[in-house]
């Protein structure tokens, strides 16, 4: 399995504190670094490595996606962490450390990524090794950047190691630039990476072929090219490298990890015992159940708006909201009553079992990119392409695996007119991809962002304001006026 605990204790500690800063580390400086292929290995996977890290998937991650949207609340007891509550509600300016720290960590898998990708190619090794790893860190700061682009807009473009001060004159290009360092670093991955199948099972997690086409089917959605999406979708399918597990449910526990369904995720693996403490990830422990069993924290609360959202006996509800009383995925425990929260309910997506150390040791994988997304995506191009038939059988599959054996529920989507179909494939990403982090970016490039917040009652959502975040007021100070704020947020 991709980074086990050994080179999790080097990527969590080592690279961040010393490898980045330029400090030594045993005998290795920076100056001596980039010498073997071992030493591009531990840079990719340090790239990689971030993406556990809190900035990137921890509180922040949950403010900036599910609870944004509608599909969650903030969760855990009123009073706590009052600037989630702020993302919650609309009522956030550019001071909420929120913003900064998923600024800070996604500029840092970028920034990683960037050193690998200039130094790897420099050094004596396998060819097809050297290519594939920088393949894996093009592919990784393209999606670090398509996460902040769809976030923030206008970004510093930034495909190079600076020096200290450097970071502190880029100014923000526009979008379309950024959508531009996205597709090439994409294509470049395409052309590098191997398809799933191809990797050894100890390389299991890395990017591959396919990987590279969804990132490229999502870019290509949200510049509303969806010819383009068409093709990069219909490669994926057409790959036969992926394909629906039968239980919806195991996409979400450790049965399903790197498993037929994923076609990207990142990785994680408790520490053990011994050495549990801060750990693999800290996304399961935000979302954990608070209280009886004390597995979390409580926070990203599915919303009453997503319960009641699914057809009538869709099971994916269940498998996707934890409520008081029920019995947890092990079979074992049951959830108790906490008087402290109300309306009390969890992700049941982002549920671990139990595993060595603290809660932050959390050991599941946070899936970025699934095939049933991408049967969705193609369903929803092939629409918007005057394809119904051919949208139709791809929505349908993604309904019958729902459906399993019980076939009294979610019936087969007939309806061929472009505008009807566009209103089922909207709500079939929505019950299929819930508090999977894919709602708020949806809603933006349908632009419904603005219409639907109001609808839940999000009432302090303004539009033309609220669809980009605001550029973190630090990040402004630092540059002394180069980089400019979002509209409406001065």
């Amino acid at each position: 399995m991709l980074l086990p605990a050994l080179l999790v204790l080097f990527v969590a500690n080592s690279c961040q504190k010393e490898f980045l800063d330029r400090k030594p580390l045993g005998q290795l400086t920076y100056e001596n670094f980039f010498q073997t292929a071992d030493h591009a290995l531990q840079a990719t996977n340090a790239v990689y490595g971030e993406l556990r890290s809190w900035d990137c998937v921890g509180l922040g991650y949950i403010g900036c996606t599910d609870i944004l949207s509608d599909d969650a609340d903030k969760g855990s007891t009123p009073n706590d962490q009052p600037l989630l509550a702020d993302i919650d509600n609309f009522t956030f300016d550019p001071s909420n450390g929120f913003f900064a720290a998923t600024w800070r960590g996604y500029f840092r898998v970028i920034a990683r990524a960037n050193l690998a990708i200039v130094n790897i190619p420099n050094i004596d090794m396998d060819r097809n090794q050297r290519d594939r790893l920088v393949g894996e860190c093009k592919f990784l700061r393209a999606y670090a950047y398509l996460q902040l682009v769809q976030w923030f807009g206008a970004l510093p473009v930034i495909t190079e190691p600076l020096g200290g001060d450097e970071y502190y004159v880029q100014p923000r290009q526009p979008v379309e630039a950024v959508y531009a360092q996205i597709e090439a670093d994409l294509l470049d991955a395409l052309a590098a990476l191997p398809e799933k199948s191809q990797y050894p099972a100890t390389d299991l997690g890395r990017a591959a072929k396919g990987a590279a086409r969804g990132l490229l089917a999502k870019l290509a959605m949200i510049r509303k090219d969806y010819p383009k999406a068409e093709q990069y979708c219909l490669d994926i399918i057409l790959s036969n490298q992926y394909s629906l597990l039968t239980r919806y449910a195991d996409n979400f526990l450790r049965v399903g990890e790197n498993g037929a369904e994923s076609i990207f995720e990142i990785g994680a693996v408790a520490l053990p015992a011994a050495v549990a403490g801060p750990g693999a990830t800290p996304f399961n422990m935000i979302q954990g159940v608070r209280g009886v069993p004390n597995l979390g924290w409580g926070f990203n609360r599915p919303s009453d708006n997503l319960v009641t959202s699914y057809e009538n006996g869709d099971p994916r509800r269940e498998s996707t909201v934890i409520y008081v009383g029920e019995v947890l995925p092990d079979g074992l425990t049951q959830v108790q009553d906490n008087p402290e929260i109300i309306g009390e309910r969890y992700n049941q997506k982002a549920w671990v079992p139990n595993h060595p150390g603290l809660q932050d040791n959390g050991p599941g994988n946070i899936r970025i990119l699934r095939y049933a997304d991408i049967l969705l995506l193609a369903a929803e191009a092939l629409n918007e392409n005057n394809k119904p038939a051919e949208a139709l059988l791809y929505l349908n599959q993604v309904r019958k695996r729902a459906r399993g054996i019980n076939n009294f529920i979610l019936p087969d989507v007939t309806v061929t007119d472009q505008a009807q179909l566009r209103e089922r494939i909207y709500r079939e990403r929505r019950v299929e991809l819930a508090m999977e982090q894919q709602r708020w970016f949806d809603l933006v490039r349908w632009g419904r962002a603005a219409s639907i917040m109001q609808a839940v009652g999000k009432i302090n959502f303004t539009p033309g304001k609220h669809e980009l975040l605001p550029v973190p007021q630090l990040e402004l100070d630092l540059t002394e006026g180069i980089m400019l704020q979002n509209p409406l947020y001065n």
